[in-house]
């Protein structure tokens, strides 16, 4: 069964800026890349190296909104462990 989610437009806004940006971090940048190339493919997942790369984008106080905005994004595209367990 394919997910049904895919990134939307704030979020791939947000994606694309953090993607653009000069000091921003490498794992800001990974999991900006994850859920910008999910903006139109339901079928696609966050791989576990950008979902933890999004894990540390959220818990680092020093991140800006807009990456943390792209890495929640990222984050939630990745199955749960209950689904992937079946």
């Amino acid at each position: 069964m394919a997910k049904s989610k895919t990134t939307r437009k704030p979020a791939a806004r947000s994606a694309s800026k953090t993607l653009r940006g000069k000091s921003t971090g490498r794992t800001s940048k990974s999991s900006a890349g994850s859920a910008l190339s999910q903006r139109k493919a339901p079928k696609k997942v966050t791989s576990r190296r950008a979902a933890s790369a999004a894990s540390k984008t959220l818990r680092d106080g020093r991140t800006s909104k807009t990456s943390k905005s792209a890495a929640g994004s990222a984050l939630s595209q990745r199955p749960s462990r209950k689904a992937r367990k079946k």
